[in-house]
């Protein structure tokens, strides 16, 4: 397959350092992507730059859940976009939508213009929107260069048939990529399938933690989550997709 794309979506320097490594062509740099994935901070983009020049697309997502801001929230998100031009990041994931599942144009035209000459990805809000072909065709009115989905479903097979549906609408004017539980397995029966050809994927696998000395009976966080679990991604697992995408 020419003229691919594979983006990894990583949430620390050594996940970054392996999706590199394994090949992929950009990153989408995050924070907390066990829980969908969260605005990453100003140094750990530094940081990350510091040891690669790899494409870099910031997430702007003030929080975990839904997708309807306050105005407080949208202002964040706003100069966070403005932030992210501003440090040299290639692109910004950004989604707003109204109550009812609409797109929030009023608000997706100020991130527009933020945005700047900034390549925008519409992220995973447009998962959960009213109307996937009427959102498809504001994302193209307001300029917006790729759409990140499942096909409306938890994971990209199950949403097999939308994304098919996207990508044939789409006609070249917007680029559909595939999210949501995507590997190689996946990108072999899904590309020929939809004719997509830009993918998103974490590639992680899970490590021991360091400590030797444990806690029991105390949680930061969820209590379905452990914190001597660290999730880190695999170059060997990003480079399994890279050959498939290769090879197809």
């Amino acid at each position: 397959m020419k003229d691919y794309i594979l983006e990894v979506c990583a949430d620390s320097v050594e996940s970054v350092l392996e999706a590199e490594k394994g090949g992929a062509t950009r990153i989408e740099l995050c924070q907390n992507l066990v829980i969908g994935g969260t605005t990453p901070s100003p140094k750990f983009f530094e940081e990350v730059r510091r040891h690669s020049s790899i494409r870099i697309h910031a997430l702007i997502r003030p929080r975990f859940g839904d997708f309807c801001y306050t105005d407080h929230e949208y202002q964040v998100i706003r100069e966070e976009v403005k932030m992210y031009r501003e440090l040299g990041a290639e692109g910004v994931v950004i989604g707003i939508l109204n109550p009812d599942g609409t797109l929030d144009m009023g608000r997706m035209v100020g991130l527009m213009e933020a945005a700047g000459e900034m390549s925008v990805t519409l992220h995973r809000a447009f998962d959960v929107c009213l109307d996937p072909f009427a959102a498809l065709e504001q994302a193209v009115e307001l300029g917006i260069d790729t759409i990140l989905t499942s096909g409306q479903k938890n994971s990209c097979l199950e949403g097999a048939g939308l994304l098919r549906e996207l990508e044939q609408k789409s006609a070249g004017r917007i680029s559909i990529q595939a999210g949501g539980g995507v590997s190689a397995a996946v990108i072999q029966q899904l590309a020929p399938m939809t004719g997509i050809r830009a993918w998103h994927m974490s590639g992680k696998i899970t490590l021991d933690s360091k400590m030797q000395y444990r806690k029991a009976g105390v949680s930061m966080g969820l209590p379905s989550l452990s914190e001597y679990e660290i999730y880190r991604t695999s170059a060997d697992k990003i480079r399994a997709a890279r050959d498939v995408l290769e090879r197809i």
